[in-house]
Formats: C-alpha cells, sequence, structure tokens
C-alpha cells in the first residue's frame, strides 16, 4: 500500500493532492517528506476572509508543516505557499486547511502533542517527538480555544465554587466547577479570590442557563457569598460542610495549643505533647499509639478535652435527616459551646449561627450536594501542577486545567490516540 493511499484515506483534502513521498534530511534529522500540490485550475482561499480569489504569485521556496511521526519516522507535508489577489484585502498569503495561520505544524499533530500532554509534562511531549515546548503549548492552547468555543453551559444543574492557592505567597485563584452527577468539570478559572472574580464567571451565562442552576456550594468566603446571593438568588446554597468542619479543627488546634503553652511555661507535666492529631482525627482513623495517648489525656479535665468533647458532639449533627431536627440539634450545640468560656469554640459558635440557614440547606439537598466532590477536583488541580512543577503564567495554568479538566469537545479527525 502506497504512503498517498493512506494519506489520501485519513487526511484528504478537496482542492489538494499528494504527489512523491521521499527521505529527506530537515534540521539535521532524516525524515519523510511528502510533496503536496494544488488541484488544476483550484482557487486559493483568502488567509484573512476565507473566500475564494484568483492566484497572484508563488512563494519562493517551499515551507515544510510537521505531520504525525509514522514509524518512528518523523513526516513533514511539504507545499509551495500561493499569494492570492483579493477584492476585499488585496494581496495576502493563502489559507491551507492542514494548518492555522504562520503554525508550521498541522492541525492533525497538534491534536496529536495535545493528547499526550494530558499523560506527560510537556516538556516531556517536546523532547519525546522533537519539537519545541512553545509547539506543545500552542497545540494545547489550540485545543483548548477550539474547545472553550463549541462546549454547551446549558442544563448545569450544581455548581461548586472554591479557592485554591497559586505561585508563591499569599496568591489565590478562584475555580468554579460543574458538580451533576455524572458531569464534574471545570467550567471557569479566574484570578484572586475577589466578588470580581466570581462575577467574571457569571457573565459568561445567559439567563437561561443562570436559571437552570439549582444547587451551589461554597466555603463561608464573604465575597463569594455576596456574588452567589446576588445572581443566584433562585438557586440552593450549600455551605461547604469541609469548611466547616476543617475551621471547628482549627479552633479546636488553637485552644490545644495555647493550652500546651501555658503548662509548659508554668512547669506543669506536658500531657499534651504529641497530642495534636489524636484531637483533630476521627476516632476510627487514630493509630493505636494515638489511641493509647488520647486515653490517658482524656482522664484530665483541661480545656482541650472539653474542646475535643464538644467537637464529638457536633459530628451527630450530620447524622441528621430531617432540617428541622437538625436546626434544634445545633441550636442546642451553639448554646453549649457559648457557655464553654473557650474563646475559639465561641467565635466557630458564632459563625454557626451567622451562617445557620446555609449550613441546613445541606439537609433540604437531601445530602447530595457535597464538597468532597470539590476537593477532589481541587486536588486534581495539584497535581496537574505538580506534574509541570508549577507553572509561572497564569494564563499557562490556565490553559493547562482546562485541557486536563474542562472536559472540552475537540475537533474530529480520523486519527485516534
Amino acid at each position: 500500500m502506497l504512503l498517498k493511499t493512506l494519506l489520501n484515506r485519513c487526511h484528504k483534502f478537496k482542492s489538494f493532492v499528494y504527489r512523491q513521498a521521499c527521505f529527506q534530511e530537515v534540521e539535521g534529522v532524516e525524515a519523510i517528506v511528502v510533496s503536496v500540490e494544488p488541484r488544476q485550475n483550484s482557487r486559493p482561499v483568502c488567509s484573512k476572509c476565507n473566500r475564494n480569489a484568483s492566484t497572484y504569485d508563488h512563494r519562493p521556496g517551499k515551507r515544510k508543516f510537521r505531520f504525525i511521526p509514522l514509524w518512528g519516522w518523523p513526516v513533514f507535508l511539504e507545499y509551495r505557499m500561493r499569494r492570492v489577489n483579493c477584492p476585499n484585502d488585496g494581496v495576502v498569503i493563502e489559507s491551507v486547511p492542514w494548518a492555522k495561520g504562520k503554525s508550521r505544524i498541522t492541525c492533525v499533530m497538534e491534536h496529536f502533542l495535545a493528547q499526550w500532554a494530558r499523560k506527560l509534562s510537556w516538556k516531556e511531549v517536546a523532547q519525546t517527538f522533537e519539537v519545541s515546548w512553545q509547539s506543545v503549548y500552542r497545540s494545547v492552547a489550540s485545543i483548548v480555544e477550539y474547545g472553550l468555543k463549541h462546549r454547551s453551559l446549558d442544563d448545569i444543574n450544581a455548581i461548586g465554587v472554591d479557592e485554591v492557592h497559586f505561585g508563591k505567597g499569599q496568591k489565590y485563584l478562584t475555580v468554579v466547577y460543574q458538580i451533576d452527577q455524572g458531569t464534574r468539570r471545570l467550567l471557569s478559572v479566574t484570578k484572586e479570590r475577589t466578588e470580581q472574580s466570581l462575577r467574571d464567571f457569571f457573565k459568561i451565562l445567559t439567563q437561561k442557563q443562570l436559571e437552570s442552576i439549582q444547587f451551589v456550594c461554597s466555603d463561608m468566603w464573604k465575597p463569594y457569598l455576596n456574588v452567589i446571593k446576588e445572581k443566584l438568588e433562585h438557586a440552593l446554597h450549600v455551605l461547604d460542610r469541609f469548611h466547616i468542619v476543617a475551621n471547628l479543627n482549627k479552633a479546636i488546634n488553637e485552644v490545644r495549643a495555647v493550652e500546651a503553652r501555658k503548662m509548659r511555661q508554668d512547669g506543669y507535666q506536658e500531657v499534651l505533647k504529641h497530642t495534636k492529631y489524636c484531637f483533630l482525627k476521627r476516632r476510627e482513623n487514630l493509630t493505636p499509639n494515638q489511641k493509647i495517648k488520647l486515653e490517658e489525656v482524656l482522664q484530665y479535665d483541661l480545656k482541650s478535652v472539653r474542646a475535643f468533647l464538644l467537637k464529638e458532639a457536633f459530628e451527630f449533627f450530620w447524622n441528621y435527616t430531617s432540617p428541622y431536627w437538625a436546626e434544634w440539634y445545633l441550636n442546642k450545640w451553639c448554646t453549649r459551646a457559648m457557655r464553654s468560656r473557650l474563646e475559639p469554640i465561641k467565635k466557630f459558635a458564632s459563625s454557626l449561627r451567622k451562617h445557620q440557614p446555609l449550613i441546613l440547606n445541606w439537609f433540604r439537598a437531601k445530602k447530595t450536594i457535597s464538597s468532597g466532590v470539590v476537593e477532589g477536583l481541587n486536588r486534581k488541580i495539584n497535581l496537574t501542577t505538580r506534574k509541570a512543577y508549577g507553572y509561572r503564567s497564569f494564563e499557562v495554568l490556565k490553559i493547562a486545567l482546562f485541557h486536563t479538566m474542562g472536559e472540552l469537545p475537540e475537533p474530529k479527525f480520523t486519527h485516534r490516540f
């Protein structure tokens, strides 16, 4: 079977034909070079207005376009570009269907590199297929640009909003996910964690698309709460259970750390030494040594012990199914916490009372909207960043995240990778 037959079967274009294929040295490496010529009497296409026009002249020399490697050999398509005399744009270079603009990489090769870029780091893809890092970046960016242009934002039932750390220092990104059952993808990533950051996401949605959102999950970050209340007043807003428990653990650890420091300063026995995770972990997750240490500490009348017992009592709150009885238990727990004389716990209880309606929405949503999905997707962001040893540019990171987590549609090719 001839190589031309294979190309005509999987990479055929109406106005062009493949001629002879031969071995040539390209950039110091022996490669397969396939000559491409326009069909007789075919008219070139203007690269600006995409309309057919008459041929003005031919560019000197032939341009090579990198194609998918074949049997371990680099493959190039070789073509002598024409200039067109366009009535609208004057004399300009023609547009060819196998590549975009001035790119020397074919569209199908961009798709090939982008598929591998999901499995390997961009640097590894560039080294494996002997292309530059910039070529891999432009390939991924092209696929993401196509996907964002053709994706559908209709019928989104539930979204999750959160922030993730980015770069060095106190830098954050606002991320929005679709967390419907069976459809979990990245919808938006913007700089900072301000109200404007979240508003930028809602700008891309139509009024009909906004009305289709029935559930939204977030943490207690005030800028997010303000925007969600404004834009999704009709939706059921569920506060992130993960962050509620994290805030309680933070309060307990603060009580333990202050008390341990005071005991050490007063010369008492350091019974709270090495007890941080004994207090923060669930009992069923403790190691045998941690279980023994916890049983020893619980024999003492300490502030840390009272804080730990309040934490264990709070766990029963999540076992309720009725919003009414869940509210009843939460009120009783908050009253007990406010009488504990433990300032970090009192501060946490005040926060619960302030956001009580949103917390109870978790029960109104029948416990179907969970922050665990959001945290799992955040973990994927960390893995994507770690694979590349970090990204210096926000734009590059944004492209990488959409490519990995956006579930974007891709152009259709005969090749499957």
